[in-house]
């Protein structure tokens, strides 16, 4: 069977962080990600807060959860997009991800199974290396500080 050809037109997303969510107990770093020029819409941004503060588990702080995490609100080229991930039993994340059309925050909906897009899995993967750096192999021991100031700012 030949090889399906790839659509063009891919071009570099800013990643850039937004700011530190405390919800119910839980600290979580806030990126953003956008299709163009336009800033992360507030609508988007208060949805997100919302089902942060719904998706997290309680209480933040337990024997297998360390109170830390991190979202990303992806405003994409035709749909929205919003993961929400937290550390848990020492070095695994757990992730949600939710997805809507195009500024109908309304709408957004969790997407079951692993739906992850090559600008949101730039996080992700920056996320582990920060995990292992500063809690898991820092040789001072876990430094949940250096954790949460690790933060991630760059075109993908």
């Amino acid at each position: 069977m030949p090889p399906t050809a790839l659509p063009t037109g891919y071009a570099p997303r800013p990643i850039r962080p937004l700011d530190t969510w405390l919800l119910d107990g839980w600290t979580l770093k806030v990126y953003g990600i956008t299709h163009g020029p336009a800033p992360i819409a507030p609508a988007l941004l208060e949805a997100a807060r919302s089902l942060a503060a719904r998706t997290l588990p309680q209480p933040a702080v337990a024997a297998d959860r360390y109170g830390l995490g991190f979202v990303g609100i992806h405003q994409g080229n035709g749909a929205d997009f919003v993961f929400v991930d937290w550390w848990g039993n020492d070095n695994e994340i757990h992730h949600v991800n939710y997805c809507a059309g195009s500024g109908d925050v309304a709408r957004l909906e969790e997407v079951r199974g692993a739906v992850i897009c090559v600008w949101d899995l730039r996080v992700l993967e920056f996320e582990r290396r920060a995990w292992i750096e500063t809690m898991l192999a820092n040789p001072a021991g876990p430094d949940r500080d250096a954790y949460l100031a690790h933060r991630l700012s760059e075109d993908v």
